[in-house]
């Protein structure tokens, strides 16, 4: 049965890669911020792979952007089956002594006050699916502790929070869970680590590699199709922690 998925920040990385997973007999609106281009290779690879896609542009840092996606989506589609809110950003890394208003808010605006309204905003649509779902993709920062990422650590803890809170409310007709990757070699880690710093985190991690969106994806595959999940936050990051 074909699903209608909206994947938040799915020009590249985890959310291109989680796009391309789910696209086969599925509709997916691919929402991209700045990366139009990239974001329209998407939608090809997902039109190639058997899938419909539709791409949209918004800042989710501005609530009036987020507002107009869901109303984006409520206008093209009659139901979600599935929202994957992984659009999110450090903003930059700073030690815990130079952390400022300014900072602060941007990051909680982009990671944590954009899923929240998002989701707020999408419920309606959620709730006309069958077994609809959403997924929030966190983060090991929050898990141990991440020096000049205290604040982005802070934002993945709130969000994990909210995972569990929104699955008991929304239960039993929409599940919740969320997906907390490790090191993951996508874009995001080409802007905010460096090659030393990759190595390191290597190094670190009991696997002895960083992980690969794949890796990801293929978990929030799962998550979608285990109906008997929710309220749960997996985390992928090849031992760098555990439980």
């Amino acid at each position: 049965m074909s699903k209608t998925i909206l994947i938040t920040g799915a020009s590249t990385g985890i959310g291109a890669e989680t796009a391309r997973q789910l696209a086969n007999g599925n509709h997916i609106f691919v929402h991209y911020n700045s990366s139009e281009e990239a974001a329209r290779q998407v939608a090809a690879i997902v039109e190639h792979e058997g899938g419909k896609a539709t791409v949209v542009k918004a800042d989710l840092s501005n609530e009036a952007d987020t507002r107009s996606l869901a109303d984006f989506v409520s206008s093209e589609a009659d139901q979600l089956d599935i929202l994957i809110n992984n659009a999110g950003s450090m903003i930059e890394r700073r030690n815990a002594r130079d952390i400022d208003w300014d900072l602060v808010e941007q990051t909680f605006r982009l990671n944590v006050f954009s899923v929240m309204s998002l989701t707020n905003l999408c419920i309606p649509l959620l709730e006309k699916a069958e077994d609809a779902s959403i997924i929030n993709i966190s983060s090991v920062a929050m898990r141990h502790g991440a020096p000049t990422a205290t604040v982005y650590g802070a934002t993945k803890g709130a969000l994990d929070s909210f995972t569990r809170g929104l699955a008991k409310e929304l239960a039993p007709g929409i599940r919740v869970n969320a997906v907390a990757p490790g090191v993951i070699v996508t874009p995001f880690h080409e802007r905010f680590s460096t090659e030393e710093k990759m190595k390191s985190f290597a190094e670190a991690t009991p696997l002895k590699r960083n992980g690969k969106p794949e890796h990801i994806a293929s978990t929030v595959k799962f998550l979608i199709e285990n109906d008997f999940i929710t309220g749960e936050t997996i985390d992928v990051n090849g031992g760098i922690f555990m439980r």
